[in-house]
């Protein structure tokens, strides 16, 4: 479903006409829908959470905290062998700037129900953007990197890993100072199984010969 290429081999392939706004609109979609969740006050998620409590820690912004994450997290990728391309890059300049201009625009919910309608619209749209970018098959970013890398290497499905990742993140964005609600807990939770069921729909799908070409450069 997602191709492994290098960054050359995705530059190549076919369909950039769809796949390069596809990426674009994705990141911006996930960085809007991360603050999204976090503005509802019901608990952001895992990654959230740790950007949160970073920010706190440290005393800078949301999305400068989100960023320097990414950043770091890509040392993750070593052993994972990943191969980063134009989404990895594009995921660390964009999403968090994304999280913080939707901040600057967004009012908070008034009132429960307000509240629960930003969880739940949050935690489709987060979904829903993940899926995309990474369907656009231009790598994935660096958080979604280490997800891809395990469940290759484990074989697991997206669901469990993605599962996994979020409930070690969110203990230690909440150890740093991070909000956990409820809603962080239906994030970890349901996020996984929704991207696994948003991404064979979003997916573009690349010529095989394209793919298979991609393994031989690395071999």
């Amino acid at each position: 479903m997602i191709a492994r290429m290098n960054a050359f081999a995705q530059v190549r392939a076919p369909r950039k006409a769809r796949r390069i706004p596809q990426l674009l609109f994705g990141l911006v979609g996930y960085g809007a829908a991360v603050m999204l969740l976090v503005q509802s006050g019901l608990g952001a998620a895992g990654w959230s959470v740790l950007a949160e409590g970073v920010a706190t820690s440290l005393g800078i912004s949301f999305g400068w905290a989100t960023n320097s994450i990414s950043l770091l997290v890509l040392l993750a990728w070593i052993p994972l062998r990943e191969l980063p391309g134009l989404g990895t890059l594009l995921n660390v300049a964009i999403v968090g700037f994304a999280a913080d201009a939707t901040a600057a625009v967004l009012p908070h919910p008034q009132g429960a129900l307000a509240e629960f309608g930003c969880l739940a619209l949050g935690l489709v749209a987060l979904a829903f953007f993940d899926a995309l970018y990474l369907g656009a098959q231009f790598g994935a970013g660096p958080r979604d990197g280490i997800m891809t890398g395990l469940v290759r290497r484990t074989r697991l499905p997206i669901a469990v890993v993605r599962t996994g990742i979020e409930v070690v993140v969110v203990g230690v964005g909440w150890l740093l100072g991070g909000t956990v609600g409820i809603g962080t807990v239906l994030i970890a939770l349901c996020v996984g199984p929704l991207v696994g069921r948003f991404l064979p729909l979003v997916a573009v799908r690349l010529p095989a010969v394209v793919t298979h070409g991609a393994a031989d450069d690395r071999a």
